[in-house]
């Protein structure tokens, strides 16, 4: 359960992140930033512009930078990205972090992203499950009924004026079907959104007007686009220059763009006019085609008593000194009273949380609450830092909320003109602390969709700082709050002052060393489990838990003391059963009468702040019952996979090359697999290798092709028989297989496969199957999604010489590392094509 003490909720949950200035050299958003004279100018004109608007769409780095930064920076305008999922689907071009861990990578990414051009950031419960062909698919997966309710949820919160659509509603079945689902669920949410019966628990909400972000693309071609009907579009300039940040829209937003680096979406930005399309779809239509707000009211008359705001405001604007911007304070603090006397709630809540930035940004004012630690467990007693600096001639002064968990030296001071002042506090971590890990992965969920019980955290990018420090400082008469997170400060000798999250672990971590096992029949394995202790523990004795068929040889170990941050591995050694079999391997430890059974994530990396994951300690166990006589295997690297280690696991002894590296002489080798996308990721140097694989087949060996994309190699020959890529692919995971040859060797020998080796596959059956190939290849299996034609490329298989030639669309990168048993099975036979012709050599010599 999560914790709703003071500790835990110092704050209300539901914190809309304020849109803020950018700042480059930052090396992410946990640092402080201080906006210049400039930017202070611009942010109270903002404080003019009452309207918002929403962009939407499937995935981070669907999102368009450009309409976001302009919509921020340009018009001024209250703006957000809400992505449906968290992008968990893709691939991770800077580490091995996949699934819930690259979610997690993204979604910081995402906030990157936001920090730079402005705008804030929401997401859904749903899960980002892989390419899926069509809507009904996605939302039969995702549970359209439940992220229907949360894109409402994030609308009525929010309160956009405008929603923006990036993809199209209309054209279910031609793209991505989260990219479509994401574009009908905006329009049903638009139309629901002032539904009062849908959702009751949140009060309804009108927007004003919906747009698809069009471009030529979605036309087909550049003439395409150019001949058609315009009437309904919007044309906007979004190629703006900003002098007060130095900066156009479009550096801006490739900027932000070039966050989403383990997508490698690096973008060098233009300089020059940028125009985006609008495709008008519902609500009203603007008067003036050139402005998207055009006929909403965006000023202050919108608000109830509001008008004479505007007026203070002006004023303020038309005596801004932008050498001594502190000379507008006390007029900023008669704009803050007469805002206060307002009835309304939505615009008043926002434009008061935005003047008091303003005034504390005028100030120069820094606050920042800091620990040593990097991580903590509960019992633990942290000194906080906490310092404060005036950089004006105004004074300040500083009041500290007290609460339970944090003692303090003193809870009330001033801080002088051009002055700071650093006191410390004691933070006590309740012995009951939930461990720090994001809120949507605290629960299993389902393939398609995140489980979250607390409905006020639905929408939230991330839980705010476990620990903060609430603290209240007057300027200028007005009192504003502000609540410090506590996080870990230190400095690195290369990237110099350091600022990441203050993390929460179990006193031991536990982790089990390999995600998945595979076992022959009856087959002894070592398994080892790394332990590291986050604080002095006692009297530590492992323990694993396995299905009834498995030996865990013994079950627990004697008893050992650990110290903190020390690290320690024991070895169990299990035996499988005889018969095909799987199931978890459960790993936990007994500590001084208290069952540890956690393992701690970290993920770091420079650009976002270091994440944390904690979560079961467990492995999945696998008996494939499998029989493989290849013994010797080259790999070459495509765009990265875990291949090797599961043929290591099946018995073989794998070597593996990157495609400029492989060895002269192949002779050595019973077959050679290429990774996923090899080609895609180097075409010269897998182009250069082509006449020796050709020559290793003929000569007896095989070689297996795993997929690649189609994109960019049309001319591209892969291997020594010639196929034809296209962008067909299979998604449901289930969908029925035919076997198109029954009798081939390659699902018969070493292992019989059987429908039943295809049950279990997680994801999708396979992507980019040849359409087209040389007709020495026999096709071996058959499938399709539901409502479409059969495929017959998934898996080729040709004599060439005296061995084979593989190619495969198949999915074993992802079945593979799952531990899918039939997978295993199968991958065993294709690796095995001419071992089977070598047996039945060596069985004729000796009859």
């Amino acid at each position: 359960m999560r914790s709703t003490t003071t500790w835990g909720r110092l704050a209300s949950v539901l914190v809309i992140i304020c849109s803020v200035n950018i700042a480059i050299a930052q090396e992410n958003r946990l640092a402080p930033q201080q906006p210049n004279t400039s930017e202070i100018y611009q942010k109270i004109k903002k404080l003019g512009f009452l309207g918002s608007a929403l962009y939407l769409a499937a995935h981070p780095d669907d999102e368009n930078t450009r309409l976001i930064s302009w919509l921020a920076n340009d018009k001024q305008a209250r703006t957000a990205y809400l992505s449906l999922t968290r992008g968990d689907g893709g691939q991770n071009l800077i580490g091995p972090e996949l699934r819930e861990q690259l979610g997690m990578i993204r979604s910081q990414e995402l906030l990157e992203a936001r920090n730079l051009d402005g705008g804030n950031q929401f997401f859904t419960r749903a899960n980002d499950f892989g390419y899926s062909k069509h809507p009904d698919e996605t939302l039969e997966i995702w549970n359209e009924e439940e992220v229907l309710k949360d894109v409402v949820r994030i609308i009525r919160k929010f309160k956009p004026d405008v929603i923006i659509n990036r993809f199209n509603h209309r054209t279910a079945g031609t793209t991505h079907g989260h990219h479509t689902s994401s574009a009908m669920l905006g329009m049903e949410a638009y139309d629901l959104a002032d539904d009062s019966a849908f959702l009751p628990e949140v009060e309804s909400y009108k927007p004003e007007r919906i747009f698809f972000n069009t471009s030529w693309w979605f036309y087909g071609s550049r003439d395409a686009f150019a001949k058609a009907d315009k009437t309904n579009l919007l044309e906007i300039e979004a190629g703006s220059y900003y002098l007060a940040k130095g900066l156009s829209n479009n550096e801006i937003a490739a900027l932000s763009r070039s966050q989403h680096k383990s997508q490698g979406f690096g973008s060098s930005g233009s300089r020059d006019r940028q125009t985006e399309y609008l495709e008008y779809l519902k609500g009203s239509f603007p008067e003036d085609k050139s402005d998207i707000f055009s006929g909403i009211n965006t000023t202050w008359t919108r608000v109830k008593g509001g008008s004479p705001i505007q007026t203070q405001l002006n004023q303020i604007i038309a005596d801004y000194d932008f050498k001594k911007p502190t000379k507008s304070l006390n007029q900023l603090a008669k704009l803050h009273n007469a805002i206060s006397k307002l009835d309304d709630g939505h615009w008043k809540d926002i434009k008061i949380k935005e003047l008091e930035e303003l005034m504390l940004d005028i100030t120069g004012f820094y606050a920042q609450a800091s620990v040593r630690e990097t991580y903590t467990t509960g019992g633990e007693h942290l000194q906080v830092n906490l310092e404060t600096t005036n950089r004006s001639d105004e004074k300040l002064q500083i009041e500290i909320t007290k609460s339970d968990n944090l003692q303090l030296t003193t809870n009330s001071f001033k801080i002088p003109a051009y002055q700071g002042v650093n006191t410390q506090a004691t933070l006590t971590i309740p012995e009951d602390a939930p461990y720090s890990t994001p809120y949507y992965l605290e629960k299993e969920g389902s393939m398609g969709m995140y489980k979250v019980d607390d409905p006020e955290l639905i929408g939230l990018p991330e839980d705010k700082a476990a620990f903060q420090v609430p603290i209240t400082v007057t300027v200028a008469g007005i009192e504003i709050k502000k609540m410090l997170p506590i996080i870990h400060k230190s400095t690195d000798p290369v990237r110099g002052e350091v600022l990441e999250p203050l993390h929460i672990v179990p006193a031991l971590s536990v982790k089990v060393e390999e995600p998945v096992y595979i076992f022959q029949s009856g087959e002894s394995k070592k398994v080892n489990l790394v332990v590291k202790a986050f604080a002095d523990v006692q009297n530590i004795s492992p323990s694993i838990k396995l299905p009834a068929s498995w030996d865990p040889g013994m079950r627990t170990m004697q008893v050992f003391d650990m110290k903190k941050g020390e690290q320690r591995s024991f070895t169990f050694t299990v035996t499988a059963p005889s018969n095909q079999s799987e199931g978890t391997l459960e790993a936990s430890i007994n500590a001084n009468g208290k069952t540890y059974n956690k393992e701690v994530i970290q993920i770091s990396y420079d650009h976002i702040p270091d994440q944390q994951l904690v979560r079961d300690a467990t492995a999945k166990i696998v008996n494939p019952n499998l029989t493989n006589n290849a013994t010797t295997i080259a790999y070459i690297n495509g765009a990265g996979d875990a291949i090797p280690a599961a043929l290591e696991a099946m018995g073989s002894t794998v070597f593996t090359y990157d495609p400029a590296n492989v060895p002269a002489d192949l002779s050595k080798y019973d077959v050679i697999v290429t990774g996923i996308r090899a080609y895609n990721v180097a075409e010269q140097d897998m182009t250069n290798l082509q006449s020796r694989l050709a020559d290793f087949v003929r000569n007896g060996g095989t070689l297996v092709q795993q997929y690649n994309t189609s994109r960019g190699l049309n001319d591209v020959a892969m291997g020594p028989l010639e196929i034809s890529l296209s962008r067909k692919r299979t998604t449901d995971e289930n969908a029925t297989i035919t076997f198109l040859n029954p009798e081939h060797p390659v699902l018969n020998y070493p292992n019989k496969i059987t429908q039943a080796d295809f049950e279990g596959w997680v994801q999708e059956r396979g992507l980019y199957f040849p359409e087209a190939w040389d007709e020495g290849f026999t096709p071996i299996l058959g499938m399709a999604d539901a409502g479409e034609e059969m495929t017959r490329g998934s898996l080729l298989v040709a004599p060439y010489g005296k061995g084979h030639v593989v190619y495969t669309g198949l999915s074993f990168f992802r079945e593979l590392p799952a531990g899918v048993a039939g997978a295993y099975r199968l991958f065993a036979n294709i690796i095995n094509l001419d071992t089977q012709k070598e047996l039945k050599t060596e069985s004729d010599a000796r009859d």
